[in-house]
């Protein structure tokens, strides 16, 4: 599991390969990847925009940016956490996703909260070595 805490946001990333939705002979690799962001302050929070960049084992970055996360902008008060799946594909059998929330508080500030990188592994790759 990949961690990364931003003035009391806690974002928690772990990545899995889905096998049965990948053909390494097509060079079609894909991962899903279960988030869950945790309040940990005093403040409410509205998730508004996501801004993932995802970068494939031959250096090919990808970004994507949109509002909210799985089709919701949710809200989180002290306590609260939301938790989703969502995924993506890599021609290679490997990369590196990392990105951002951008939230708003209840005064109308915005902040970014960071999304810990994460390694995209798969059983197809070779192993090395450092």
């Amino acid at each position: 599991m990949y961690k990364e805490r931003t003035r009391d946001i806690r974002v928690t990333v772990k990545p899995f390969y889905l096998e049965d939705q990948s053909a390494p002979d097509e060079n079609h690799y894909v991962w899903a990847y279960h988030v869950k962001i945790e309040n940990t302050g005093l403040e409410t929070v509205q998730l508004r925009t996501r801004y993932w960049q995802i970068t494939d084992a031959d250096g090919r970055v990808q970004e994507v940016r949109g509002p909210g996360v799985v089709g919701e902008q949710p809200v989180l008060g002290p306590g609260d956490d939301f938790e989703y799946t969502s995924g993506t594909p890599l021609q290679t059998p490997s990369g590196i996703m990392v990105g951002t929330y951008q939230m708003e508080a209840r005064t109308g500030e915005c902040f970014d909260v960071q999304i810990p990188a994460f390694s995209l592994d798969s059983p197809h790759q070779p192993v090395q070595l450092n």
